[in-house]
């Protein structure tokens, strides 16, 4: 499906942001500067920016206009459906370690399709409360045709304008469908230790599949929140005169 004017426009500055031309702090083009340079109204010029602020990439500043954010975002693993952005949820995080080609774990090579014994490109990050502790471990697993496709995955630093439109900017691919599961465990020693909490402790654990359209896969994420730091709501409809089946809209929270 050919991009909207506007969603045009939001790719050519997130192509400017990610090629360094406009760093943190740095203030992005006037939506007169982007009238003029695209022949379009300001409505379809601010919806742009719109598009960028959801993203968690820009900031609006009273009387200067949108700038580059400062900090880096980044949202639990899951609840990526339909509607959703990127700004959704999303919270401070520090990157951990550096990326690498590991063998991931049985079930995340299940979930990548992958044969046991290959290597995937592991990407970890802890996403912090709002009083700077720790909230989740996110472990993400990209299969090796991305790894290989998308050198930037490689690198330590944040992707600023995250790591799916990177990848569906180098690759074409995009993603269609999620599979999120969600089971309950206890802590491992490792991950007591990354999110503070003594052991015996309960977690959440999300594995999150990223699906394009073709069927394959973009990449795996497996997020752990301890207990007391995760909650799920479902409203959905309950058949009821004529409904024939229910409508599921999930919502995670994160909790301070």
């Amino acid at each position: 499906m050919p991009l909207l004017k506007y969603e045009h426009i939001a790719e050519s500055l997130r192509r400017r942001v990610a090629d360094g031309e406009f760093g943190p702090g740095d203030l992005l083009p006037s939506s007169r500067d982007l009238c003029e340079q695209w022949a379009v109204s300001r409505a379809t010029a601010i919806k742009a920016m719109e598009v960028l602020r959801a993203d968690g990439l820009v900031v609006p500043h009273q009387g200067r206009g949108f700038v580059v954010t400062q900090a880096p975002l980044a949202r639990p693993a899951g609840g990526r459906g339909t509607g959703t952005s990127r700004l959704q949820g999303a919270a401070p995080y520090r990157r951990l370690g550096t990326p690498e080609m590991l063998v991931p774990p049985s079930h995340v090579a299940d979930a990548l399709g992958l044969a046991p014994g290959l290597r995937a490109l592991h990407r970890a990050r802890l996403i912090l409360a709002e009083d700077g502790g720790p909230h989740s471990h996110v472990a993400a697993w990209f299969p090796p045709e991305i790894a290989d496709a998308c050198p930037r995955l490689h690198q330590n630093g944040p992707i600023a304008e995250g790591t799916t439109h990177y990848v569906r900017r180098t690759t074409g691919r995009l993603p269609v469908s999620g599979t999120d599961t969600t089971s309950v465990r206890l802590a491992t020693t490792a991950e007591a230790e990354l999110l503070q909490v003594k052991r015996p402790c309960a977690v959440a654990v999300v594995l999150h599949t990223a699906h394009d359209a073709a069927g394959g896969v973009l990449v795996c994420e497996e997020g752990v929140t301890p207990e007391g730091l995760w909650e799920r709501t479902d409203n959905y409809a309950m058949g009821q005169g004529g409904v024939t089946g229910p409508v599921h809209r999930s919502n995670l929270s994160m909790h301070a």
